[in-house]
Order: structure tokens, then sequence, then C-alpha cells
């Protein structure tokens, strides 16, 4: 079962990010690992990625599956503010860094919505390699 993504049921649900649909990227970065993990919710028809189109659910499936790009060719690469997907109703995206690489927006709380090419962050001076250093 899938569940509505919010902070009743955040509260209410144990695993709840865990249990729905979720699509985990993994990037080696300029400054060091990073991670996006999209959480589908109950009434998110799908997530797709720009590399490959439709990935979750893959041919109406729910079942785990891993689909590794690593050595993919060409090779998967996104420019600073690309797109790297889409879910095609809404819902939640976590963004991991490696400890001590952003400075985050401090205005940013747990509970605030983000928009599209909103700046949430900017990476710190040792780490920065062009004039933006923007997340």
């Amino acid at each position: 079962d899938l569940f509505s993504v919010n902070q009743t049921t955040a509260d209410s649900v144990p695993d709840l990010f865990a249990r729905n649909e979720r699509l985990i990227c993994l990037f080696e970065t300029e400054i060091g690992p990073m991670a996006v993990i999209l959480v589908g919710a109950m009434i998110v028809a799908g997530i797709d990625t720009v590399w490959a189109g439709e990935v979750c659910p893959k041919q109406g499936k729910r079942e785990i599956q891993e689909t590794d790009y690593a050595h993919h060719a060409p090779a998967v690469e996104l420019s600073l503010a690309a797109e790297l997907g889409r879910f095609r109703l809404g819902s939640t995206a976590i963004v991991l860094f490696s400890h001590g690489v952003m400075n985050f927006d401090p205005a940013l709380e747990a509970t605030s919505g983000v928009a599209m090419g909103q700046l949430l962050g900017r990476v710190k001076a040792p780490h920065i390699s062009d004039e933006r250093g923007s997340a």
C-alpha cells in the first residue's frame, strides 16, 4: 500500500518514506557523493527520469527493482540545476550530501515547500568549483 506524504502520515505511519514507492539516485559529484531519493505517494502516477523515462512503477510492477547506470553508455551526466526527473503528480524529494559540504538556506524548515529551481543552499567555499556553487 502507498500512503499520502504529509505531516500526519509521517507522524503516524512507521517507516513511511521506506514503505512508499521510491527511486534512489546516487551520484558522484565534484563535491563528493550525493543522493536524491524520490518518494512516490498514494496518488502519484509514476516517477520518470530524464535518462530512462518511466522508472516507477516500471511496467506496472510493485516489487524492488535495481538498475545500475554506472557503466551506461552514454554516461548519465547532469549539468548544474538540470532536471533529473519528475513525478507525474508530485510528491517528496530527499537530497543528501556528504557532511559539511553545504550551507543550507537558514529559512528552510522540515515542513517547507520548495519550488523547482528554488535555491536551497550553497556549496561551502573549499568545495566550490564554479562561480554559482548553488544547489
